[in-house]
């Protein structure tokens, strides 16, 4: 009996020495685990959106087919051979082209000018009459330096001029304020275009350009060889041109 109880209390004694270990062993892990510091996440790399880049002037070419432009248009003239001032009209520049070759193309215009003009001295009190000049030309056009921002394209147009000098007088004769005759004169245009590209297709035009008429001064319907008087003027024009077509390929 006495054996037996020695060896219960010994049980006893190992069982509790090895809780308390269990114990101990609990309560140092939950420490080291409470004083360790927090794990930090690294940051996720977010993809950010491509962004292209895209040149509106990348497909420029100047092997179009065909091309128009209108503008507005500004032409100084005289009315006739003895006025000391000259008339400041406004109008309209419609243009085209044909392409011939690389840098050759065939243009052709249509230009109107309107507006008034002073008068020479007169009797029947005719002040700032109104007139009107419309001009039509073809001729060759040279393709000169050029990039897909822009170009300097030359022109020379030889063609005729209608001007219309009587509709304001009043049944009088042009003479009496010094115009010429309605009629129809030679003319000559000589300049260029100044192209700045917004597009493949769409182009800002500037044309500057010497307006060369020879207006007949022997108040015939007809020009004269011996009465005519040449005219050198300046007109200008703005406005856009559209590319229609590509070359054929």
């Amino acid at each position: 009996m006495m054996r037996f109880q020695v060896r219960s209390f010994a049980m006893n004694a190992v069982a509790g020495l090895v809780l308390c270990a269990a114990m101990t062993a609990s309560a140092s892990a939950q420490s080291s685990s409470s004083s360790s510091p927090p794990v930090v996440q690294a940051p996720v790399n977010v993809p950010q959106p491509a962004y292209i880049a895209v040149d509106p002037l990348a497909g420029v070419r100047y092997d179009n087919l065909f091309d128009f432009s209108v503008g507005a248009a500004y032409g100084h003239i005289h009315a006739g051979p003895i006025l000391t001032e000259g008339a400041n009209l406004g109008g309209l520049d419609l243009s085209g082209s044909y392409l011939l070759s690389r840098h050759w193309r065939l243009e052709g215009t249509f230009r109107s000018y309107l507006g008034t003009s002073g008068a020479a001295p007169n009797t029947v009190s005719i002040q700032g009459p109104f007139v009107a000049q419309y001009m039509f030309a073809v001729g060759p056009e040279w393709l000169g330096p050029h990039n897909k921002h822009g170009a300097i394209i030359l022109h020379v147009l030889g063609g005729g001029a209608y001007g219309d000098f009587e509709q304001d007088l009043r049944s009088h004769p042009p003479s009496t304020v010094g115009f010429y005759n309605n009629q129809v004169a030679p003319a000559v245009i000589f300049g260029g275009h100044l192209d700045l590209n917004r597009s493949p297709q769409w182009v800002f035009r500037i044309t500057p350009d010497a307006l060369y008429t020879r207006y007949s001064t022997d108040y015939a319907t007809n020009i004269s060889s011996t009465g005519g008087h040449n005219n050198w003027n300046f007109g200008i024009s703005v406005g856009m041109e559209y590319k229609f077509k590509k070359k054929r390929r």
